[in-house]
């Protein structure tokens, strides 16, 4: 399958963001942070979740919630909140899966755009440039890379193969998602660590405290 729009034609950005749903992947056990959630720790003063949303929330159609356990707690964000339509904390592949399959029964969207609940500083245009590349390189899918560094759970998702990925986790035990997307054509969208890495992601108290210098750094410059 390939990305929708004529080549040379710049697509209207209202009805792209019309075409893709979003999902917030926060269905790990943050075992190096002492367990719970990530996105619930505090970072200036919010929620690192929080910030998230604020960044995600503009840049798709629908956004959903993928945490296992009771969904209570992330309620107060007014977002649907759904468990792993695969038991067993089975990583991020199954979050991407629960969105797909999400977004195919509850919006219109074509697309999926995922984003981890760890990385506050998610750019802004993630979404429109994962659809740009796609559509200008008839891939079937994009990814984000920084730094030389692939982030494949800042990836965008056809939503027609959620069929596709179900069948690939519960008949051949998929679970790696450069495993999976090395089937298809995938675009990779460069985005700069200047001056400092937007997918830098929160894993222990110690990347916390520098995500807090980096936040008031980049307050500084606002």
């Amino acid at each position: 399958m390939t990305a929708r729009g004529e080549e040379g034609q710049r697509p209207d950005r209202e009805k792209i963001t019309e075409s893709i749903a979003g999902v917030l992947l926060a269905g790990g056990r943050a075992k190096r942070m002492g367990g719970g959630d990530k996105g619930l720790e505090t970072l200036g003063g919010r929620a690192i979740i929080e910030h998230i949303v604020e960044r995600a929330r503009p840049q798709v159609s629908a956004l959903l919630i993928n945490a296992n356990g009771d969904p209570e707690r992330f309620r107060w964000l007014g977002l649907p909140v759904r468990n792993d339509v695969i038991e067993g904390f089975q990583g991020p592949l199954a979050g991407v899966l629960t969105g797909l399959e999400w977004a195919a029964q509850d919006t219109s969207a074509e697309w999926l755009a995922s984003f981890a609940t760890d990385a506050p500083f998610v750019p802004a245009d993630l979404v429109s440039r994962l659809f740009d590349a796609a559509r200008k390189e008839g891939a079937d899918m994009a990814s984000a890379f920084s730094g030389g560094r692939a982030h494949p759970v800042f990836g965008l998702w056809p939503v027609a193969l959620a069929g596709e990925l179900r069948r690939a986790m519960e008949d051949e035990d998929m679970r790696k998602i450069d495993k999976w997307t090395a089937r298809y054509a995938v675009a990779r969208v460069d985005f700069s660590a200047d001056p400092f890495d937007p997918f830098f992601n929160i894993n222990d108290p110690d990347n916390l405290a520098e995500a807090e210098r980096m936040l008031s750094a980049e307050r500084g410059a606002a």
